[in-house]
This record gives structure tokens, sequence and C-alpha cells, in this order.
């Protein structure tokens, strides 16, 4: 009987993307993420129901993602008035804001419940995201404006067909840090919408 060989690009391959699924997976599960009620779900869209959520921000400038993240991970590493380590969370949130965008991490509910420290200087300030009803897409990729510019335009499709009016400006939530395969990628585009819509 011949035995069947398996290519060698597979047989390459193959170890390195269950090698990547488990890393990612056990990062995501380490990782604490914000409660929600899926109170819709529509193929690959769905309707949430969000607490309000304390959230650290700076602008992003010339530097992107980059610079903003740099900002906010000295603050939770400690570069606050405490010199305080803070759990780090996920999503990253993106404000989408044609004047200033922004970055924000979510702070954790151990952080919150015996205050967040304030940070050091003027470049990270905290506030909040006030408890909402958001309509969500799921989309896969990279961070690129293309990426995010098809996903608006297909959750805005969305709840243009189901006659719902959304408030705001989206916001993008990334899930998985740099170094996670583009394909396994969590990424959501989020868009306000009144609570009497499910």
């Amino acid at each position: 009987m011949k035995r069947y060989k398996m290519p060698l690009f597979i047989s390459i391959a193959l170890p390195i993307a269950l090698s990547a699924f488990w890393l990612v997976s056990n990062s995501r599960a380490a990782t604490e993420t914000p409660d929600y009620k899926v109170i819709r779900t529509d193929e690959k869209f769905e309707v949430r129901d969000y607490p309000a959520l304390t959230i650290a921000t700076t602008p992003m400038n010339e530097d992107g993602m980059n610079g903003g993240f740099g900002e906010l991970f000295r603050f939770i590493t400690g570069k606050n008035e405490t010199s305080e380590k803070i759990e780090m969370t996920a999503p990253v949130l993106i404000d989408s804001a044609k004047d200033m965008k922004t970055m924000s991490f979510i702070m954790p509910k151990k952080a919150v419940e015996k205050g967040v420290p304030k940070p050091a200087g003027d470049k990270v300030t905290l506030g909040k995201v006030e408890a909402a009803r958001f309509a969500v897409l799921r989309f896969a990729g990279g961070r690129t404006a293309e990426n995010e510019k098809a996903a608006i335009e297909k959750l805005k499709a969305w709840l243009d067909g189901q006659k719902i009016a959304g408030k705001g400006e989206p916001l993008f939530a990334y899930y998985d840090p740099p170094w996670t395969p583009t394909f396994m990628r969590r990424n959501e585009v989020m868009i306000r919408i009144a609570k009497s819509h499910e």
C-alpha cells in the first residue's frame, strides 16, 4: 500500500497555524473584556447593550496606532500618580471622529472599583463611555483605512435596511495584538442606536 505523503508546505504551515490559534485563543481568554448583552443577531451583525465603561484616552497623532498605543501603555504600566500597574484589557477602542481621532483602553473592573489613578502629564485623560445600545459588525483583516471604510459602509447599509438610525460617529474595537495573524483577528465597528430598537 502506498503511503500518503503530506506536502511540505502543509507540514510546515499547519503547526504554525495551530500554534498561532492556541496563542491567540489563550491570550483572549486571559484578557478581560467588557460584559455586554446580545439583544439580536443577524448573521455577522449584532445589536448589543453595553454598560458604562471607564476609559483612558489619548489623541491619535501622526504616529497613528503606534503613538496612541504607546501613550496608553505607558499609563497602565506606571506613568500615573501612584506609579500603579493596571491590567491590559481588550478591545482597544478607536473613535473615528473626523476632527480628532482618539484611542482608548478600557479600565479593568478591579481598577475602577479601587479608583483608577490619574495619568501623569496631559497626554492621557480618564473618561467614560456611557451605557448604550450598539449595532455591531465583526470584520477580519488588518487595521487599514480601506477595511474600516468598508466595514462602516456595510454596517450603515444594514442599519438602513432595518430602518434603524445610527447616532454619532462609529467606534472601532480591536481585540488582538499586532502579532496576531490578520485572518485570525477580531475587529469590530460599532454604531450607537436608540434603546427602542431590538
